[in-house]
């Protein structure tokens, strides 16, 4: 028997624990086409986007893979606390990335979404977890993707990495100050690191997709 004992120390709430136990829930949601409109729900909660595809040559590694390009939540709160009328915030959120997806030039007949309802309070917590966990690209190197345009001085900001490579939203934009080529070997690196360490993630992965084309007849 050791002369010295020390018992194992838990956080159930640690960002890791949080972190793994999201990424497995979402992993057992089906994933969604996005290639033609998203029909309408009700609730909030988070979302991730993922690339099923062999069109767009950045992400084909990403293809075969549980790791999302894109997560983010939509709640029925503003940035102040306050609540807002708005029924629908997780569907109108998919709605319209679906739509930069589809100006940015890429394939969104290739794309797919998750989504998991959650309570508002926990929202910021669980897309915390998302983004630890994976580590998305459009999340960690392609800034820019989840922003709106809501005024003048917000037009008139610099043109944003996502921009910058996947060119063609309906916006307007101050200077460009990025270079595309820079960024695309910086996004490649990065996808490169996320696949080389997949089979060390901590949660389940399962091999078998749930696929739900909700506009198959």
């Amino acid at each position: 028997m050791p002369s010295e004992y020390t018992p194992a120390s838990f956080d159930p709430l640690s960002t890791e624990k949080i972190a793994n136990t999201v990424c497995e829930t979402f992993e057992r949601q089906p994933l969604v086409s996005m290639t033609t409109e998203i029909p309408r729900f009700e609730g909030s909660g988070l979302y991730a986007l993922y690339y099923r595809g062999g069109g767009a040559a950045l992400y084909l590694s990403l293809a075969g893979l549980q790791i999302p390009v894109y997560v983010g939540q939509a709640t029925s709160n503003s940035a102040t606390g306050a609540r807002v009328r708005e029924r629908f915030p997780l569907h109108s959120r998919l709605k319209q990335h679906r739509i930069s997806i589809i100006e940015g030039g890429l394939p969104i007949h290739e794309f797919r979404f998750r989504a998991l309802l959650l309570p508002d309070v926990h929202a910021n917590l669980g897309e915390n977890g998302l983004r630890v966990g994976y580590q998305p690209v459009w999340n960690s190197i392609l800034t820019g993707f989840g922003s709106k345009e809501q005024g003048a001085t917000t037009r008139q900001s610099r043109k944003s990495k996502w921009d910058t490579v996947h060119d063609g939203r309906r916006r307007t934009h101050g200077g460009v100050v990025h270079d595309v080529e820079a960024l695309v070997s910086e996004v490649k690196a990065h996808i490169e690191r996320r696949v080389d360490g997949y089979d060390a993630l901590p949660w389940l992965h399962p091999s078998a997709e749930t696929f739900l084309d909700l506009d198959a007849p």
